[in-house]
């Protein structure tokens, strides 16, 4: 039986919770949108899981309630922020609205974020800019903690470190969200939490052999998670990993050199205007002919068609919005504790039988 609730009636109890904890209004209300967004679409590592950790990060002084980014370099169509830990989802929507008029002006802008606490799902912004027929692609890792090894090593050297894209077509979006790592640090902590195993051996523990034990990443010595790819062809989303490093904490100019030693994020977010190029209907003719020859290509005998990316998280997002949306084992009580000490009234659940699938 999974806990449902009514996404304004949800959205409205987080912003509440925020405000409580002391984030301003207008913040508040960015972090719960985008929270009960990576919930709607099925992202339930990196939606109202976070709130709670959010709310003592608000109370131990680590994520700023208030103030505004510091812009320390600027061209054309280039800004490198210093976000000073203010809350991620309200920077990445600031910095997509920057990055959004360079791109209308010079057909493309990027904002660099040094300093951001941490971002959430990244899924959650992509429609912001697919909506109004642009591509958006944001990167982002954390400079304080490691987890992944690099292929063939034995020692976490950084982040599962996602990237995402989102793109319009002339049948819908493409959203793409990937960690360069096989899975992330949220889902290991919820196994390890549940003492649950992974489905496949995704991890190393420190003598180097795979296992699909998530408690190998709490150990002493600690095992890490492998790069997309595995034992075989991990060389690839190793590569990836350092290419989100660079396009992150190297442009920002802030990482691992530095060593900092709480949750946030280096972050690089891009928009691309396709009308300043080819131009867009050219764009989405050529974006949707692919999407559609993909839709349509031949499968197994009994194997579901096949889908695009983003595909089921916008389904789900339909569906949930119309017949509430679950949350994870775990965390409406996390919330409820919350709402009690922050005296918060506690929103009224649906129960369901349905769960993400």
């Amino acid at each position: 039986m999974t806990d449902t609730f009514e996404p304004h009636t949800i959205t409205q109890f987080s912003t509440q919770l925020l405000e409580a904890a002391g984030l301003d209004s207008d913040k508040a209300r960015i972090v719960a949108d985008v929270l009960v967004e990576g919930d709607l679409m099925g992202h339930t590592t990196h939606g109202l899981q976070l709130l709670a950790p959010y709310l003592g990060e608000l109370q131990a002084g680590n994520m700023r309630a208030s103030g505004e980014v510091e812009v320390v370099a600027e061209r054309a169509a280039v800004q490198t922020w210093d976000g000073h830990y203010l809350p991620g989802p309200w920077l990445i929507v600031e910095a997509m609205n920057a990055a959004t008029t360079m791109a209308r002006n010079c057909g493309t802008g990027t904002v660099v974020i040094r300093r951001s606490h941490h971002i959430a799902c990244l899924a959650a912004y992509l429609k912001r800019a697919t909506d109004e027929d642009l591509i958006v692609v944001i990167e982002s890792s954390d400079p304080a903690t490691a987890s992944v090894s690099p292929h063939g090593g034995l020692r976490a050297t950084h982040t599962p470190n996602p990237i995402a894209v989102g793109y319009p077509t002339h049948s819908g979006p493409v959203l793409l969200d990937v960690s360069t790592s096989i899975t992330t640090n949220g889902m290991a902590g919820r196994l390890n939490k549940q003492q649950g195993r992974f489905p496949h051996p995704w991890l190393k523990d420190a003598e180097g052999h795979a296992t699909d034990d998530p408690g190998a990443l709490f150990q002493d010595p600690k095992g890490s998670i492998m790069p997309i790819g595995g034992l075989d062809h991990g060389h690839k989303g190793y590569a990836l990993g350092l290419m989100v490093e660079a396009l992150t904490a190297g442009l920002g100019g802030f990482g691992r050199v530095q060593a900092p030693t709480q949750w946030g994020a280096a972050v690089m977010v891009q928009i691309i205007d396709p009308a300043a190029f080819g131009g867009l209907d050219a764009f989405k003719q050529e974006t949707g002919a692919l999407v559609d020859a993909c839709r349509a290509n031949p499968v197994a005998e009994g194997s579901q068609a096949v889908r695009t990316p983003g595909e089921r998280g916008l389904a789900l997002h339909e569906r949930y919005s119309r017949e509430g949306v679950p949350l994870p084992e775990g965390v409406p009580q996390a919330l409820q504790e919350w709402a009690q000490r922050l005296g918060v009234p506690f929103p009224d659940a649906n129960i369901s039988d349905s769960h993400a699938r």
